[in-house]
């Protein structure tokens, strides 16, 4: 079983999808008889992604479409919706998942701010905008898939700007598929991807070798593809380190850093250092 939207001859658009998570599920969508629409910044990358995802199609580079895409410009995703509709003429799944890093903290490192909320957030904003009231219009089975992070949800010191983009990604897609759920007979559906720690092009920079507790961008793939299959709208990924038991307990006590009046990121603050690892020893209800 697959969800409906994923069946041969539809089409997906993959933003930063030359690589990382992006590329792994292109491979899995070809797999499946999808046409296949990557779109990156990086043309070489693009090039030799698309030869790879060429060889693995039933029907070959037909199935494949390339586009040099700046998700942080509309005019540049708007150009990508055209190029998909004139080639292919749908789009039945669109994944948002161009990302970058930030580097900025809360008063510095103004230009780390900017290109984490063009790209991570806004890119997926474009997205939304460029893509969304076509597919709810095509009347046929649809997702739409953004990449969002547990940073952005648990909001670990040291790069505020990627944890703000991230966020916003997360406030972002629950809203639309709250939105999507309210239109009679629309047919699309809304995924926020959570990947954990995972050995992409953006890991890649600060480890030569995959981190035995990273998990690869095939297993995110696999998991996501599962996670639809069931109808899920949190694709919330484990790796090799973390159970979802543990994202589970430390989601519930940043939640309540504001339910408990606790000093703001108090998992990282040392007053409550033996108060978290008591909290995170129990098990869930």
């Amino acid at each position: 079983m697959t969800h409906s939207a994923l069946t041969p001859n539809r089409t997906a658009v993959i933003t930063g999808g030359a690589s990382g998570i992006g590329f792994a599920t292109a491979e899995r969508l070809v797999a499946l008889g999808l046409n296949v629409c990557i779109a990156d910044q990086d043309e070489e990358k693009l090039s030799s992604a698309a030869d790879t995802l060429a060889r693995q199609s039933a029907r070959g580079a037909d199935a494949i479409l390339v586009a040099p895409v700046d998700v942080a410009r509309l005019e540049s995703v708007q150009a990508l919706r055209d190029a998909v509709l004139d080639r292919f003429g749908e789009v039945a799944v669109l994944m948002n998942n161009a990302g970058t890093r930030g580097g900025g903290t809360p008063w510095e490192h103004y230009e780390g701010w900017q290109r984490a909320l063009s790209v991570n957030l806004w890119g997926v904003i474009n997205g939304l905008q460029v893509f969304t009231q076509g597919m709810i219009d095509q009347g046929t089975p649809c997702a739409i898939i953004n990449t969002g992070s547990k940073q952005g949800i648990t909001n670990p010191p040291g790069d505020a700007a990627y944890n703000v983009s991230k966020a916003g990604i997360k406030s972002l897609t629950e809203s639309l598929a709250h939105q999507l759920r309210l239109i009679d007979g629309c047919r699309v559906t809304a995924h926020l991807l959570i990947p954990g720690f995972t050995y992409t092009g953006l890991t890649k920079r600060f480890a030569q070798e995959k981190p035995p507790g990273a998990w690869m961008p095939e297993q995110v793939a696999d998991h996501l593809l599962a996670a639809m299959d069931r109808g899920d709208f949190y694709v919330l990924c484990p790796d090799n380190d973390v159970t979802p038991e543990i994202d589970h307990r430390r989601i519930e006590w940043a939640a309540g850093d504001m339910t408990e009046n606790r000093p703001a990121l108090s998992r990282w603050h040392p007053d409550y250092e033996g108060v978290f690892a008591d909290f995170m020893s129990k098990k869930e209800d």
